[in-house]
C-alpha cells in the first residue's frame, strides 16, 4: 500500500518534531542517552503514528522506552502544539525500539564468522 503525499508529511513533521524534543531532553539529562526517530509510519486516516526509535547506550533501551511509554500523553500535547494549525487531529502514539541497526550488526557479524553460529 502506498503512502499519500499527506500521510508522508504528517509523519515527516511528527519525526521533525520528536527529534527535536529528545535531542533536548538527552541534552537536559544527567546520562549521555541518544534518543533517535528512526521512522515514523501514519495510518490512512491519519489518527495513529508508529515511531520507530534507536535508543542508545543499549543499556538504557529497557528504561527510556518505559520513560517514553509513561509520558506518551505529554508528547501527544507537545505536537499538537507543534503541529495544531496543520491537521485536523493529532494521531495516537504508538513506540516502538528499532533494532534494524543491531540486526544488521549481528548478520554482519555472522557472515564475518564472528557470531554464534557461523554460516560456513
Amino acid at each position: 500500500m502506498n503512502e499519500s503525499n499527506r500521510q508522508r508529511k504528517v509523519a515527516q513533521i511528527i519525526q521533525q518534531d520528536l527529534a527535536e524534543l529528545f535531542r533536548k531532553q538527552s541534552k537536559e539529562s544527567a546520562q549521555s542517552i541518544l534518543v533517535s526517530v528512526s521512522d515514523v509510519k501514519i495510518s490512512a486516516d491519519l489518527s495513529v503514528a508508529k515511531i520507530y526509535l534507536s535508543v542508545f547506550p543499549q543499556e538504557f533501551r529497557a528504561p527510556v522506552m518505559k520513560e517514553i511509554e509513561e509520558n506518551k500523553s505529554q508528547y501527544r500535547n507537545f505536537l499538537g502544539q507543534q503541529m495544531g494549525k496543520q491537521v485536523r487531529i493529532i494521531p495516537e502514539l504508538n513506540f516502538y525500539l528499532d533494532t534494524t541497526l543491531d540486526d544488521a550488526e549481528r548478520v554482519e557479524k555472522e557472515l564475518r564468522g564472528e557470531g554464534d553460529n557461523p554460516i560456513l
